[in-house]
């Protein structure tokens, strides 16, 4: 099983989460290109010390609205979303390959990573500027997304991930943020649904019903209050369960 966060998503003098903490602790690290946070000082120390660490790194792209993270829900003409992705995942795999490394996957973010879970016209534009780039990296998305069908359709692969901090709806969709418990602050809470879901192949959705979950590659977010003390909770218990913890790309 892979462990991913999201990481280097500090911009300037606004600092966020503790992303060398974090690379001692999973394998593969979702960089911030800045769009929605992150700037090319962050992206070049986070490469760095990945590469030190030995921990994949990959794109997370996203639409481009640093005033709200990147989670307000965007439109966005599918042309310019291609070149918008195409710009962020040739800026951080360039830096990336300047520091001994290479970008190894494509994880879209926020509004951009829920929006292409149901929206086929948004998830071509992200496929295209994959494909453009490099079409034997593989997009990391949601089980049942319709990201798999577009990217299958362009020769684009992708990979199923499931986030221990954060909450389920009996469709197997990620409860909004703006609603009650949608994120899960918890260490042990978050370790269990993580065992769970790499064990059993399942997750607890918010009305207590079992929703199937195939995952290669577990998410615990990077700005999440605590987001160290979760993810090492998360590693441990994997481990002391028997689950090795590798790199999926």
């Amino acid at each position: 099983m892979d462990l991913n966060a999201d990481l280097g998503e500090d911009f300037g003098v606004w600092r966020l989460g503790d992303s060398l903490a974090l690379l001692d602790i999973i394998t593969s690290a979702n960089v911030a290109c800045g769009f929605h946070a992150g700037d090319p000082l962050t992206i070049r120390r986070t490469c760095a010390a990945a590469v030190d660490r030995g921990v994949s790194i990959g794109a997370q792209v996203s639409y481009h609205d640093l005033a709200h993270f990147g989670r307000r829900e965007m439109d966005v003409e599918p042309e310019e979303l291609c070149a918008e992705v195409l710009y962020q995942l040739a800026a951080v795999d360039g830096i990336a390959r300047a520091m001994g490394g290479r970008v190894s996957y494509v994880k879209p973010h926020g509004a951009l990573y829920n929006r292409i879970c149901r929206d086929p016209e948004q998830a071509a534009a992200v496929v295209e500027a994959v494909a453009h780039y490099d079409p034997s990296l593989p997009v990391l998305t949601l089980p049942g997304s319709v990201v798999h069908a577009v990217a299958a359709e362009a020769g684009v692969t992708t990979v199923c991930e499931a986030f221990a901090d954060r909450a389920y709806t009996p469709r197997g969709t990620l409860v909004p943020r703006r609603e009650p418990g949608a994120v899960i602050h918890e260490p042990s809470a978050v370790s269990a649904r993580a065992l769970q879901m790499a064990v059993k192949g399942s997750v607890t959705a918010i009305d207590g019903s079992l929703v199937p979950v195939t995952a290669r590659s577990i998410c615990v977010h990077g700005d999440t209050p605590d987001a160290v003390r979760l993810a090492r909770a998360v590693r441990d218990d994997l481990l002391a369960a028997g689950v090795s913890l590798r790199a999926f790309a």
